[in-house]
């Protein structure tokens, strides 16, 4: 079963709202997904386990325990989560300043991010202890080097290895292999994948296998399933790439 939620699309600072940065949680009990909408305040998404997505126009994001996502006022988004998931979301008034831009970007979530923000989540929290956390998340929101995040090519030249690689990342065809299969030469895809998504054919389908792993970890299944499943010819291997890309070894994100 899969639940949808309609939400609005609001503006950018549309409305006052009496916080400077409210928390908000969930545990989703079916897998869920959110239609496109927007907030007139920022949004950093995280969560304490499991996975979950959003999407921004071309730009799938995948959201974990220690990768947020932080979502400025105003901008369209679709999300989903896996049942189970239990994410955490924190509103941030329109007009506060941090070190982020004003575009979607990954979020690393630290220790010490972590605790400020379940201080924030203390009911008692006195006036100025919240005003001095609040300061503090500000202080110390820095976007992330590393990013669980795919740009997805829309040209009809891309569209196959798109939809062939997204259906089975562990599908082993190389870049020379896709130019014979589309009756083109490996330097017209090379430059396409340049051109729509900013990065190599490499390392684009790294990061659709490294998505399709965080999913499959999330839903229980052992590492070296999953090493295989995303095409990986050993679980040693799986896990260094899995620990680059996330800095999270996959037993231990499995295991949250």
């Amino acid at each position: 079963m899969r639940v949808i939620r309609n939400l609005p699309a609001l503006a950018a600072g549309e409305g006052d709202v009496p916080f400077v940065i409210q928390g908000y949680e969930e545990v989703v009990a079916a897998d869920t997904t959110w239609n496109e909408h927007s907030h007139p305040w920022h949004e950093l998404l995280w969560n304490e386990y499991g996975t979950s997505t959003a999407v921004v126009g071309s730009q799938v994001w995948c959201i974990t325990p220690t990768l947020g996502l932080w979502m400025p006022a105003g901008q369209l988004h679709s999300a989903s989560a896996v049942a189970g998931t239990s994410y955490r979301a924190h509103f941030f008034r329109h007009g506060t300043r941090s070190a982020l831009p004003d575009e979607p970007v990954a979020v690393e979530i630290t220790p010490l991010l972590r605790l400020l923000l379940e201080r924030l989540g203390e009911t008692d929290l006195p006036p100025r202890s919240r005003a001095v956390a609040e300061a503090m998340v500000l202080d110390v929101l820095r976007p992330s080097p590393r990013a669980l995040l795919v740009h997805l090519p829309t040209s009809a030249l891309l569209r196959p290895i798109v939809d062939v690689v997204r259906a089975d990342p562990a599908d082993q065809r190389t870049l020379t292999g896709w130019a014979t299969a589309l009756g083109c030469s490996a330097r017209t895809i090379t430059r396409a994948f340049r051109s729509e998504t900013g990065t190599s054919f490499a390392r684009w389908v790294a990061s659709v296998r490294a998505q399709h792993a965080v999913h499959l970890l999330s839903l229980g299944f052992e590492v070296d399933v999953v090493a295989d499943a995303v095409g990986y010819r050993s679980a040693s291997a799986f896990g260094a790439a899995f620990r680059r890309t996330t800095g999270m070894t996959p037993g231990r994100f499995r295991a949250r």
